[in-house]
């Protein structure tokens, strides 16, 4: 197989999928076929939109196919006929039934936005971030029937700082899982492949689906857990509390180990420090509710809230 092109399909939905595929492209494999979500409704006048990877790949002139599901005969059968020697998967969102999985020559490749086994699952990133990870990274797996549990052929550790976000860090991960993955077809290509690692049986966490909910916050906790968690959850669930009956969606905030005698969720400074269970939050960058993103001493020169008062 020395210097022939692969043949790939390539399985992705959102954005963080889309710098693999021009990687892959840009490195001379030939992406036979693209399989994608089918196209949702989106945005205010819910029109009906195709995903990124699949815009892309139009952009690219790649054939696009958009299943509700892979476990009818007919589309794997149709799946079968692409002739593959790969497939590429990343956060596609179907399951891959043991008939796709097997059909490529060297079967299916994932991109997981995690250090396997920790963080299997759907939100590797937020989960990472909300949990005080110091370090996260890619992992290229040879897919089995399990929920990420197929051996490692190749990993990519990037850090987690104090002030990392959630879209800084998929945007790192998303450029990282695209040079990886490269470096690995690379070696399918010129007839080396990298030996499958098995996963650690230890250290074994899943990072479960977000849920609104998780957004509000709770005063109890410590300030630098709710930094945290603005810090994971924005821009999506996003991060909030109550003023009164209002709800102020919290975006950038400011964490000190600092000690407040008040009680948590009380207004202890004009620059809009919070006190907390542990330590004290600045609140940096608020929106109220049907109004635009503000800084919040601008917010608490314009309301009527006064130091001393306590949100919920």
């Amino acid at each position: 197989m020395d210097n022939k092109k692969l043949r790939i399909a390539f399985m992705g939905t959102p954005e963080f999928s889309v710098p693999a595929l021009n990687s892959i492209i840009d490195a001379g494999h030939d992406v036979v076929c693209v399989y994608s979500q089918p196209p949702r409704p989106s945005g205010r006048g819910h029109k009906t939109t195709p995903s990124p990877v699949h815009k892309r790949a139009e952009e690219l002139g790649i054939e696009v196919k958009t299943p509700k599901s892979l476990k009818t005969d007919e589309a794997q059968k149709e799946f079968a006929d692409l002739n593959l020697d790969i497939a590429v998967v990343v956060a596609y969102g179907l399951i891959l039934p043991k008939a796709v999985l097997n059909a490529p020559k060297y079967g299916c490749l994932n991109i997981h936005a995690s250090l396997l086994p920790r963080w299997r699952g759907a939100a590797p990133i937020q989960r990472a971030i909300l949990a005080g990870d110091t370090e996260t990274g890619v992992s290229i797996m040879q897919m089995d029937e399990g929920l990420d549990t197929g051996p490692e052929l190749l990993r990519g550790i990037l850090p987690i700082t104090s002030t990392t976000t959630t879209p800084e860090l998929h945007d790192s991960l998303s450029s990282l899982g695209a040079k990886l993955i490269t470096e690995v077809l690379n070696h399918y290509k010129n007839g080396a492949p990298l030996a499958p690692v098995p996963q650690k049986e230890d250290g074994m966490t899943y990072a479960k689906m977000l849920k609104k909910e998780e957004g509000l916050i709770n005063w109890a906790k410590s300030s630098e857990e709710i930094d945290r968690q603005i810090r994971a959850l924005t821009p999506w669930p996003g991060v909030w509390c109550m003023i009164g009956n209002e709800r102020l969606k919290v975006l950038q905030a400011d964490p000190s180990t600092n000690k407040a005698t008040e009680a948590p969720g009380t207004i202890i400074k004009k620059d809009l420090s919070i006190a907390c269970g542990q330590g004290t939050l600045t609140l940096v960058k608020v929106q109220p509710a049907n109004r635009k993103p503000m800084d919040g001493i601008s917010f608490l020169n314009g309301s009527s809230i006064n130091i001393g008062d306590k949100l919920s």
